[in-house]
């Protein structure tokens, strides 16, 4: 067992725990146990102190000697004996069974799903409607079982293809707002292939969206823009009442937001717009939710990461006045605009602009424990370092880290 990896484990951190401590994804963690990346020197004091080293200390386990095998670091996350861990270990052995299901044989269609795309409504709302994301994890898991059982007697496959394509897309989103990067990409994997075989072109559309989101959080943007047009080419077959190749182009913009291609950015931004031409039911409420409510704070998050700072400002004030962003509302959506205005603050330098909304980001990023709401907190916590002297800026500081750890 590699250095860093054994280190890791006698002080008692699974792998993500340590990254969140460390203010990093798990993904990274996993290249720095590989060999495939080194972190970089300002992060290292830091690691020295939680792993109990030196920084010496920590350059031996970083040698390329103490490098372990890849494949070791690919089941960190199932090694500890906690219920989320079984939950996990059960999650990723149906997705194994399930992946042969395409290639069963299809029989007559029988509406023998309409009890399987209820249920794939309901969950879809009370993913909505909860606080905290992850309680909706289990009854995910039992769906999932029950589908890939009907699945294996190769009845009404086509259309249990579609409810699965379906139901893999809530399984990524629950795994991607934990981090869990890896199995978020696998049901995203696994929903596209569904969606393909069903032929229900936006439902594929949209998985492979989801699935572009992975690689734009491991900023690998020009991998997700790849994805991005396979996605935008399948929606153009979909039905063109939905907002599915709106929510495409909002999510290139974010990409080339990445990327600093300011034009770019604006373009697909342009084309996300159109969806504000659209009827109500363009959207589903599950596996589609983009509509025009979202453009504010979409244009607001892409001009804080290309440094447009006033348009930035703009953008977010006006999604923060909407009543889909109101108190007591949507504490993700809320709390990303919130942290995405702590950090313009912090980007100017304005200690009374960033402590006005990263207070109450933080509470809700604890309330909902979201981990979407926490990756921009961790943002601010970079944005913060020049300021890190002042008193106010140490003691937000404490507060987010005790949020990552």
């Amino acid at each position: 067992m590699g250095g860093l990896k054994k280190r890791r484990k006698d002080c008692g951190y699974s792998q993500e725990t340590f990254a969140a401590a460390a203010g990093v994804d798990r993904t990274t963690v996993g290249r720095w146990e590989r060999g495939e990346t080194e972190p970089q020197p300002p992060l290292r004091p830091k690691l020295a102190k939680l792993l109990g080293l030196d920084m010496a200390g920590l350059g031996a386990l970083l040698s390329p000697q103490a490098v372990t095998q890849e494949a070791e670091g690919h089941l960190d996350n199932l090694t500890s004996d906690s219920g989320d861990d079984m939950i996990r270990r059960d999650f990723l052995r149906v997705l194994a069974i399930a992946g042969a299901f395409p290639a069963l044989p299809a029989h007559e269609i029988l509406d023998e799903t309409a009890d399987s795309r209820a249920m794939n409504d309901h969950l879809w709302s009370v993913y909505r409607l909860t606080r905290s994301k992850r309680s909706v994890f289990p009854i995910v898991r039992d769906q999932i079982t029950a589908l890939t059982d009907e699945l294996k007697d190769g009845r009404d496959t086509i259309g249990l293809c579609s409810a699965a394509g379906d139901l893999f897309q809530l399984a990524g989103e629950l795994a991607f707002d934990e981090n869990r990067y890896t199995d978020a990409a696998a049901s995203y994997t696994l929903a596209a292939s569904a969606s393909r075989e069903a032929k229900q072109y936006d439902l594929w559309a949209c998985a492979l969206t989801r699935h572009a989101y992975v690689s734009l959080y491991e900023r690998q943007y020009e991998d997700a823009i790849g994805v991005l047009i396979a996605a935008e080419r399948v929606a153009k077959r979909g039905d063109g009442r939905l907002a599915t190749r709106h929510w495409v182009a909002a999510v290139q913009a974010q990409a080339y937001a990445g990327m600093k291609n300011f034009d770019a950015c604006e373009r697909a931004m342009d084309e996300a717009e159109e969806v504000l031409h659209l009827a109500a039911d363009s959207v589903n409420g599950g596996w589609l939710r983009f509509n025009a409510s979202r453009l504010a704070e979409e244009r607001g998050a892409r001009y804080v990461e290309l440094g447009r700072l006033d348009l930035a400002e703009t953008a977010l004030q006006r999604a923060l006045r909407q009543a889909e962003l109101g108190r007591g509302q949507s504490y993700r959506r809320r709390g990303a605009v919130l942290a995405d205005l702590a950090i313009l603050g912090a980007k100017r330098r304005d200690l009374d602009e960033v402590m006005t909304y990263a207070h109450e980001a933080l509470d809700l990023a604890r309330r909902s424990g979201s981990g979407y709401v926490a990756r921009k907190l961790r943002t601010l916590r970079v944005e913060l370092r020049p300021v890190a002297t002042d008193a106010r800026a140490a003691e937000l500081e404490a507060k987010l880290a005790e949020l990552a750890a």
